[in-house]
């Protein structure tokens, strides 16, 4: 069975980093690209971030581009995200995905920022 679970803080003021992490079980992190999605309240999903199965190449979001970094931890067998710089905008549910066609997904985890 795949799970997959994100974890982060989940209240941060404008302008702080935050890094997500999402450990991951039944499939292994290095075996598949791994994409970061987000949905915004009231918006659809929108795709943040990808690191491919070799590691040795990320995609980043225009909107996201220059103030996040994703990363993986094929021993710890966990996907990170490295968010600079939060922005109102960036206040979203980060799901963590297995797969370029989007295989499997976490349960997500809130990232609320708020002055």
């Amino acid at each position: 069975e795949v799970q997959l679970v994100e974890s982060g803080v989940g209240v941060v003021q404008p302008g702080v980093s935050l890094r997500l992490a999402c450990a991951a079980s039944g499939v292994g992190v290095g075996g598949y690209t791994m994409n970061w999605v987000r949905q915004s309240p009231g918006k659809g999903l929108e795709w943040v971030s990808a690191i491919n199965r070799n590691g040795d190449r990320t995609y980043y979001s225009q909107a996201m581009e220059g103030r996040v970094t994703i990363a993986r931890d094929t021993a710890k067998n966990t996907l990170y995200l490295q968010m600079n710089s939060l922005k109102f905008d960036d206040m979203a549910v980060y799901y963590c995905v297995v797969g370029w066609r989007y295989d499997y997904w976490g349960q997500g985890t809130q990232v609320t920022v708020s002055s």
